[in-house]
């Protein structure tokens, strides 16, 4: 058993795993202390457990495919004057197996054993098969 819990979340506007890092290096707006975060309107439940070791995994295009180590959480209000949660991000986003996911809202909680493994360093950079291939490999079972 483990003592940490992870998040997913959809990437809404990502096309791609390169399309999450130009907007969270180049384009977004949202960083304190230079380090950019994610906005959220609930507060997690678990924060112990996530900040034990835990990740948010980007759901890209209805498949699952790169995490971010989380750092903390911290409030904040947003533009329309009501409490936040800003979830504060590694830098360093690591490419995963690719998994399908179905649309959801919001944050869903992810049990490290329910978690795609981290691409071997390097991988990326690789040409590879797309995300959608890999994801439809994964669902008939062969990885």
């Amino acid at each position: 058993m483990t003592d940490f819990i992870h998040m997913q979340k959809l990437s809404v506007g990502s096309e791609s795993v390169e399309s999450l890092i130009d907007w969270q290096q180049n384009r977004s707006k949202q960083r304190i202390d230079g380090r950019y975060y994610h906005q959220t309107r609930m507060w997690p439940k678990r924060v112990d457990e996530i900040l034990a070791g835990g990740s948010i995994y980007w759901v890209i295009a209805g498949v699952m495919q790169a995490r971010q180590r989380i750092i903390s959480f911290e409030p904040m209000i947003g533009a329309d004057g009501i409490s936040r949660c800003a979830i504060m991000l590694d830098d360093e986003i690591v490419r995963t197996e690719a998994v399908l996911r179905r649309p959801f809202q919001g944050w869903r909680y992810l049990k490290p054993e329910d978690a795609p493994r981290d691409l071997p360093k390097g991988r990326d950079a690789e040409a590879g098969i797309p995300p959608s291939l890999s994801a439809a490999l994964a669902e008939i079972g062969v990885r």
